[in-house]
């Protein structure tokens, strides 16, 4: 069995979308504005709250500097300054870190032996044999593979990883061939 971390920068990089940038809700500022990439947010304060990454399906990725959180244009309001919402940075943190965390739980119940594993195409990749810590041992006919939990997701399907059949089975491949080295033991200090 091998860890290999190439799948879940693979699926980080492709398909998932961070677990806080789901959940968010704010209270509405003031008037509706409709914020735009590069724009910074503001509380009701006028305190800076983030910069909005981008904006898409009637939502603003807001990157606070430590967590980004997807809020509804609607709960945007106006200032002289630019865009606000009735949250402050902190309470924006603070919702998105318990929103990923209500999100890893979620994953991890689905994470059950047997769950088929997609890739981006749909096609079963893989199913999941157990969880190991904050890894997921994952079974394939080519062996078994340990991924972290961070490289996958869940869609509409059920569990994914950000990859395609032929991507899987070769970093699959690429690391089977890459033979586990035995680790050493320590060495007492001289």
């Amino acid at each position: 069995m091998k860890y290999f971390a190439s799948i879940a920068a693979a699926a980080l990089g492709l398909a998932i979308v961070p677990a806080s940038a789901h959940a968010q809700t704010a209270a509405p500022a003031q008037a509706t504005a409709q914020p735009s990439v590069g724009a910074t947010v503001y509380d009701a304060q006028g305190n800076e709250v983030g910069k909005i990454e981008s904006v898409a399906n009637g939502a603003a990725v807001v990157f606070t500097g430590t967590n980004r959180a997807s809020i509804p244009l609607t709960s945007f309001g106006t200032s002289p300054k630019g865009p606000t919402l009735g949250m402050t940075r902190a309470e924006l943190d603070a919702a998105a870190a318990q929103a990923a965390g209500a999100a890893a739980e979620q994953l991890r119940a689905r994470l059950v032996p047997g769950t088929d594993v997609h890739g981006l195409n749909g096609a079963v990749l893989a199913k999941v044999k157990a969880l190991d810590g904050d890894n997921v041992v994952l079974t394939t006919d080519k062996g078994e593979v340990r991924v972290p939990i961070t490289g996958v997701g869940t869609n509409a399907q059920g569990v994914f990883i950000g990859m395609t059949q032929e991507q899987f089975d070769a970093a699959v491949s690429a690391n089977s061939a890459t033979p586990a080295q035995p680790a050493q033991p320590a060495q007492p200090a001289q």
